[in-house]
């Protein structure tokens, strides 16, 4: 997963659409409920005995909750910077709870993403992200992956950088912008490790894995009961095939299959997004009237052609100092189509930039990418390049991209350049992981739930589909629905297999069609 996949899987899962519209509104307060004191937990039996006896120090860990945010509980787990060095450097890793608002059944550990969304915003939105038969029978506990969050976060540029990376040209059209596009790849590579030192080669999916087991020790928990959605699958399924023998009850929600090249998730994905984009615009032009136009044809050529002049000229927007380039309007366009309650949403941005305001999609871009009016609030896409690089280094030179392109542009007419530029993100890589990515099957583990959508833009719905049949006991649940993931999104078959699965260990029929 490479320059378009990283942080194309997370945002939907943090955001409601009232978050959304509180953005167009612009108001950002909010405030969450407050939570019951945290019960006091016993090991079980078993529980914390670690997989070789050197990492016996951090699997006989005891966490030490406090009072954090808005009534939400706070901890931190050590763990080792290097596994195969357990007695060298170590890491803090960022926890937070969310106790169980009745008779309390065990801890749910989740994750939302990315690879680099804090799993602690995730728990903290715990009411809005599970319903409330999850939230009475759990405690809902995330975690800042390693590089993440406040885990020890990897730096790989400064935030005005980053500013210019996010802002590029990200479907390069002329010698200047293909030569600026190379200036940030490598400019990636160098200053990840410049920048985070060892760490930066510490922050694959394998090591975030062993990582779980360590927080499942901790939380006194014989067995991991685990939520993990979009990227979250990939953390969830490896850490099934590390430990089957401590799998729970696992669910895999938007899941991203780990059985094909890095290409041909990029070619997958690039058509996931366009069978989005033109379910938008289709549901534009049979509401009637269509902004875009009388067709679906020429409502995506009208969003082409709203892009290729921001290219030409950026817009001016109410932020100070700041206008809307193309690679901001690029996901200002994409952030809005990972939930069908999104579209009234991009509808009024995109109205405003084709009457020439682009403030609107400049703030979807800068949420998509965690930019605050002060600065980047989260070190994610920094994160999403440093683990996806390490974990798969894949990359193709520029002067092969253009033998790629017809390839993309058939899978997405709209963005397939984009996908095409992107499999060059990771050819500045200047580090070598010590962890690499393992053929998961997950063989010994008891049935493991993975949940596809039809019409998912950022995990195709293949994707689920591999990935139960790649999991020695994946159970795969369908759901037939716009954007990313299916539990909690107004269909009441999929939330019934989850909770009953989850709270009761009734396993869903394998094949179940929501």
């Amino acid at each position: 997963m490479k320059r378009l996949v990283v942080g194309l899987l997370v945002l939907a899962l943090l955001l409601g659409a009232g978050a959304v519209a509180a953005l167009v509104a612009l108001d950002d307060t909010g405030t969450s409920p407050s939570s019951p004191p945290a019960q006091s937990t016993t090991p079980e039996p078993g529980a914390q005995d670690p997989p070789r006896p050197a990492l016996a120090t951090f699997y006989s860990q005891r966490l030490s909750w406090s009072s954090c945010r808005d009534g939400d509980l706070c901890a931190t787990l050590t763990v080792p910077l290097d596994y195969h060095h357990p007695d060298g450097d170590t890491l803090d890793l960022a926890l937070l709870k969310v106790p169980a608002t009745g008779d309390r059944i065990g801890s749910l550990v989740v994750n939302p993403g990315g690879p680099g969304a804090p799993g602690t915003d995730y728990a903290a939105n715990a009411s809005s992200v599970f319903r409330d038969p999850i939230t009475r029978a759990f405690d809902v506990v995330g975690f800042d992956p390693r590089g993440t969050g406040d885990s020890d976060p990897v730096d790989c540029l400064t935030d005005d950088e980053l500013d210019q990376y996010v802002a590029e040209d990200p479907d390069p059209d002329t010698a200047a912008e293909a030569a600026q596009y190379l200036h940030w790849v490598d400019a990636f590579g160098r200053g990840c490790p410049e920048r985070s030192g060892e760490l930066a080669a510490h922050v694959t999916t394998v090591e975030a894995a062993r990582d779980m087991d360590v927080l499942r020790a901790a939380l006194g928990e014989a067995q991991l009961d685990y939520f993990g959605a979009s990227y979250g699958t990939k953390l969830g399924a490896t850490y099934a095939d590390l430990f089957p023998d401590r799998v729970g009850r696992l669910v895999l929600d938007g899941a991203v299959d780990l059985s094909i090249s890095s290409r041909e998730l990029s070619l997958e994905q690039a058509a996931g997004f366009e069978t989005a984009l033109r379910a938008y615009v289709s549901d534009c032009v049979a509401g009637g009237d269509c902004y875009l136009g009388d067709t679906v044809d020429a409502g995506l050529a009208r969003i082409r052609s709203f892009l290729d002049q921001v290219d030409a000229e950026p817009l001016p927007t109410s932020e100070a100092d700041r206008t809307l380039q193309v690679g901001n309007a690029f996901y200002g366009v994409v952030l809005p189509l990972y939930n069908r309650d999104y579209w009234p949403y991009l509808d009024q941005a995109l109205k405003a930039g084709l009457d020439g305001d682009g403030t609107l999609l400049l703030r979807f871009s800068d949420l998509y990418n965690s930019r605050g009016p002060s600065g980047y609030t989260d070190n994610s896409t920094e994160a999403q390049y440093a683990i996806n690089c390490l974990d798969d280094p894949y990359a193709i030179p520029a002067s092969r991209v253009p033998a790629n392109v017809p390839d993309f542009e058939q899978a997405s007419p709209t963005f397939g350049r984009v996908f095409a530029w992107g499999l060059t993100t990771c050819g500045g890589m200047q580090v070598t992981a010590t962890e690499h990515d393992r053929h998961v099957d997950a063989k010994g583990a008891p049935p493991i739930v993975v949940i596809g959508t039809t019409r998912d833009p950022a995990t195709p719905y293949e994707w689920a589909v591999h990935l139960a049949d790649q999991l020695d006991s994946g159970v795969l649940v369908s759901r037939d629905g716009d954007g990313h993931t299916g539990y909690n999104a107004g269909n009441a078959c999929v939330d019934s297999a989850v909770e009953d699965y989850l709270i009761d260990g009734t396993v869903p029929e394998d094949g179940l069609s929501c």
